[in-house]
């Protein structure tokens, strides 16, 4: 009962504040949108406030996330209005384990739940999810196999690739290191003055970054104490994918395109379920050199430009994460996603012979 009341004062204490924020995304939605699907994300995300419950099993021992966005998603999560008592009205069930967790461990931990809960042995664990930093890779153990292939696994961005599942996997946004008030001053209005701008610590050789650090047309610095004014006056702003990616929220919320540099097909941007990510952001291989990727920038036209522009600036909202979760912001959208996957698979047991 306490934790309904204290539902149903949450949700009447965001009522006016959502109502403000609805208003301006849908004004967004209405002509170009950073949406994957603006007709139904405001209705489905109200009711997702209203009816969406998840049961968190008790952790062997306590434990904390050290990554920023892994602390503040599961403090959050632990804290919310969505967490119910009641199992039997749960639509997912979170499954906290530390993140240095080995596999037999998880294997022991499912093991476990299979033998002390009745939950998991309904959908063999499709309608569970779990937090591990990095991803979590195969196993042979049937246990570790079910956690892997039938859970929502909630990691970092970027996952190494195999050890993330794009139809059912999520990667948290990065966290961004800037301000809050900061970021919400902008986009700058002031022309660039570098057509591509990417932070490098030269721990990875990259033969494009050195072309780039060759070429008057970049700016490559490795600990720039002007990260965001040279944010601001760059075009583009460049990513190796997996390198470094923390401040991609500042790039779109300041309005500098952001550019990923990558040779495979990634499928595991964060809030792929919400965001048109190909009309915010360029992936282009690395092959091809500087020559290529100069191809590449020039062919964007200033009206497409102005859109990645425009687009970016209005999705970055929805990539903030809060000490204090607000309407739309990282941790809602997280959940968002996983309120999307509550339908659950249940998995036939005479496959596993």
């Amino acid at each position: 009962m306490a934790v309904y009341s204290f539902s149903v004062i949450f949700l009447c204490l965001l009522t006016f504040t959502q109502l403000l924020l609805l208003h301006s995304l849908s004004a967004t939605s209405s002509s170009a949108s950073p949406y994957l699907y603006p007709t139904t994300l405001f209705d489905n995300y109200e009711k997702m406030l209203s009816t969406f419950r998840i049961y968190i099993y008790t952790p062997q021992k306590p434990f904390t996330f050290s990554a920023p966005p892994l602390s503040l998603f599961h403090n959050s999560l632990v804290n919310s209005p969505f967490i119910t008592q009641n199992p039997n009205e749960a639509h997912l069930f979170y499954i906290p384990f530390p993140p240095d967790f080995s596999t037999r461990s998880r294997a022991r931990l499912v093991k476990d739940l299979r033998i002390s809960h009745p939950y998991w042995n309904r959908t063999l664990g499709a309608d569970h999810f779990f937090v591990a930093p990095a991803g979590i890779d195969s196993s042979s153990d049937r246990n570790a196999v079910e956690l892997k292939k039938n859970s929502v696994q909630i990691s970092l961005f970027p996952t190494i690739s195999g050890d993330f599942i794009p139809h059912k996997d999520i990667t948290l946004p990065p966290f961004n290191p800037s301000p809050l008030a900061l970021l919400r001053q902008g986009p700058a209005n002031t022309t660039a003055s570098f057509l591509g701008f990417m932070i490098w610590d030269g721990k990875i050789e990259s033969n494009l970054v050195n072309e780039m650090k060759g070429d008057p047309e970049f700016r490559i610095e490795a600990e720039p104490s002007n990260r965001v004014d040279l944010v601001k006056s760059s075009k583009f702003c460049l990513f190796l994918y997996g390198v470094e990616m923390t401040w991609m929220v500042e790039a779109v919320a300041f309005g500098c395109v952001p550019v990923v540099l990558v040779d495979r097909p990634t499928q595991d941007f964060p809030l792929t379920d919400v965001l048109r990510w190909s009309d915010l952001a360029l992936l282009v291989g690395t092959r091809g050199g500087v020559k290529r990727l100069k191809e590449v920038l020039h062919g964007v036209s200033d009206d497409q430009y102005q859109q990645m522009k425009e687009l970016g600036v209005a999705a970055s909202r929805h990539l903030v994460w809060n000490s204090e979760p607000q309407p739309y912001d990282a941790f809602h959208m997280v959940i968002y996603q996983l309120w999307l996957r509550r339908h659950t698979i249940r998995y036939s047991r005479r496959e596993w012979v």
